[in-house]
């Protein structure tokens, strides 16, 4: 991961999230908290580096799409670059295989690991997505347990968040206005 750069905030239908940049991408994501007090301070203790700043184009461009996608928009956000290239390979590349998870749709943790080549790393797949360090962007919501369990959610608010997005989510996949606005 390159030197954080920037973080910026901004209003979706959900609340304040923050986003943090590097030249080579996001490297984070902070979903709403209680207030815009705690997620600008989680995100600031995340990203001590990084300045309060207008976000270049392709950060502008990110938050637009985040922000549509929580309004009631169809967008899957594969296109938005990430900065994770300290995290482990392994984790990468859960990473990659989630952002290939259409809104509206979810795998299970076993799927992703079957799909790694070893339906034994199901319990990697969790810990990937608990260290997902850009939600929404990386749908670890859309990650499920076995029987379509809803599992945990390490974003604040945890599975009473993850079920909201997959709410606003469904609701974009069968045509239903958004229940959270």
């Amino acid at each position: 991961m390159a030197l954080p750069r920037g973080i910026a905030f901004f209003e979706t239908a959900i609340g304040e999230v923050g986003i943090a940049w590097s030249d080579e991408g996001v490297v984070g994501v902070e979903l709403p908290r209680d207030g815009e007090a705690q997620t600008r301070s989680r995100l600031a203790s995340r990203f001590p580096v990084a300045a309060p700043m207008s976000p270049p184009g392709p950060i502008d461009e990110a938050i637009r799409r985040i922000t549509a996608l929580l309004e009631g928009e169809a967008d899957d956000l594969a296109e938005i670059a990430i900065d994770v290239a300290s995290a482990p390979p392994l984790h990468r590349r859960i990473w990659e295989i989630a952002r290939g998870i259409p809104p509206g749709a979810t795998r299970a943790y076993g799927d992703i690991a079957a799909e790694l080549g070893d339906k034994g790393l199901s319990r990697e797949v969790g810990q990937a997505m608990g260290r997902n360090p850009c939600p929404i962007i990386v749908p670890c919501h859309r990650v499920l347990a076995a029987g379509g369990a809803i599992g945990g959610f390490s974003a604040y608010g945890g599975v009473t968040t993850k079920r909201r997005l997959l709410a606003i989510e469904s609701a974009l996949a069968q045509g239903e206005p958004d229940l959270f606005r």
